[in-house]
């Protein structure tokens, strides 16, 4: 799929209960995977011994999961539950009607010194025709390999400047996304308020906030 070399093809079909049969998933969690997942295939292992480029530093390998879902949406959960049962990074395809979607978490170890990841964010394409899905592996390492699959996913959430790092421009993200947030809660507000000098103060700080903003974008 996606173009990748036949070497890495794995295609291997992994029953859906593999991942919530563990006694800390909620049962709400577990519906969504009994709702909303038909099956579930590993379909690629993109590492040093499946392709003819270097070993990563931080990224030891890139599993690619097609998952075949029952409707268009997906509970974002079921994708932090597969991120957090295996120890490697993944590349998400999601397949409903014959279309598809790209998804990819920032995935990095955790700051306690295991071998745990934690993802910080997830990233999506629009439902495209798979041949049109913009992932293409480029790079020289399987780190290289990864950075390149989120960024292109995220798009323009991600476009960078200045050799700017990965986890540079995903935290550089978060915070624009949290300031949007205050931006429209705060617009809110200003409609709803009816005193004209708690107007004005609430305007100071927008423009404040829309500053800061375009400093990010």
């Amino acid at each position: 799929m996606i173009g990748l070399p036949q070497s890495t093809e794995f295609n291997k079909r992994i029953p859906k209960q593999k991942f919530y049969e563990n006694l800390t998933v909620s049962a709400s969690l577990k519906q969504s995977f009994v709702d909303q997942i038909k099956t579930i295939y590993w379909r690629n292992k993109i590492a040093a011994s499946t392709v003819n480029i270097a070993e990563g530093t931080d990224v030891e390998e890139i599993e690619v999961f097609e998952i075949k879902l029952t409707g268009e949406n997906i509970d974002e959960g079921i994708l932090k539950q597969m991120d957090k049962e295996i120890p490697y990074h993944i590349l998400f395809l999601l397949e409903h009607e014959g279309k598809y979607q790209a998804w990819i978490g920032y995935k990095e170890e955790a700051q306690s010194g295991t071998s745990a990841f934690k993802v910080n964010s997830y990233y999506h394409t629009d439902w495209l025709q798979v041949d049109d899905l913009p992932v293409k592996m480029e790079g020289l390492s399987i780190d290289a390999v990864y950075e390149n699959f989120v960024r292109q996913i995220a798009g323009d959430s991600l476009k960078a400047s200045n050799q700017e790092s990965l986890k540079d421009s995903v935290d550089r993200d978060n915070r624009r996304q949290g300031l949007q947030k205050q931006i429209d809660k705060l617009q809110q507000k200003v409609r709803k308020e009816k005193q004209l000098n708690r107007q004005m103060q609430m305007n100071t700080e927008l423009k404040a906030l829309n500053r800061e903003l375009d400093e990010l974008t």
